[in-house]
């Protein structure tokens, strides 16, 4: 069993905001592997399934973003299984719009959901990171992230949903190298329309 983890906050007002990003992989994935993400489990939002030929739940923490590692630890714990076996999928405001990075472990990098989640379950885990960088520095990340997205965005952000979920077949039907050696390249910073 591997446990899928997509990263954002419930609720409506959140749902097409950049921060979210990690709920809406967690969605197209379901979709895909034709599973539901709605039992309520461990403060999240759980489905479980058969994704690229292995036995996975998918999972949405409803706690807020901050306290996502409550969430992810205890469905490790409900599902007996470690860490090695967690994958989890968030935004990035390091990398560009439309930019996916596959790595085996690392650092939270200044995500607050990561860094619950690290602080939970240590850092030995499989993350994939969606680029969601601002075109010009700004004071307020936080604000920026938890502002909806445009609509160029947003055709962005499915375009990168899509490839976070061809990502998580990869990783587990070839390994993370594979899903590492297809997905992470550079991308041309998307045209505003």
């Amino acid at each position: 069993m591997r446990l899928i983890v997509g990263l954002g906050n419930p609720g409506a007002k959140y749902e097409w905001t950049p921060h979210n990003l990690g709920f809406l992989a967690i969605d197209r994935i379901a979709e895909k592997a034709g599973i539901r993400v709605t039992r309520p489990e461990s403060k999240s939002q759980v489905g479980r399934g058969e994704f690229a030929g292995q036995a996975v739940a998918l999972a949405k923490p409803q706690t807020m973003m901050n306290l996502s590692g409550m969430a992810v630890e205890g469905l490790l714990g409900r599902l007996e299984i470690g860490p090695e076996d967690l994958i989890v999928l968030y935004d990035d405001v390091a990398l560009p719009w439309g930019m996916l990075r596959v790595r085996e472990r690392g650092t939270a990098g200044g995500h607050n959901g990561m860094k619950s989640v690290i602080a939970a379950v240590g850092g030995e885990f499989v993350r994939v990171r969606m680029g969601v960088q601002p075109e010009h520095p700004l004071g307020d990340l936080a604000a920026y992230v938890l502002c909806p997205m445009s609509r160029d965005k947003k055709k962005i952000a499915g375009q990168m949903t899509e490839d976070a979920a061809e990502a998580v077949g990869l990783i587990l039907s070839e390994g993370v190298e594979r899903a590492m050696a297809r997905f992470n390249r550079r991308v041309a910073p998307p045209a505003e329309a």
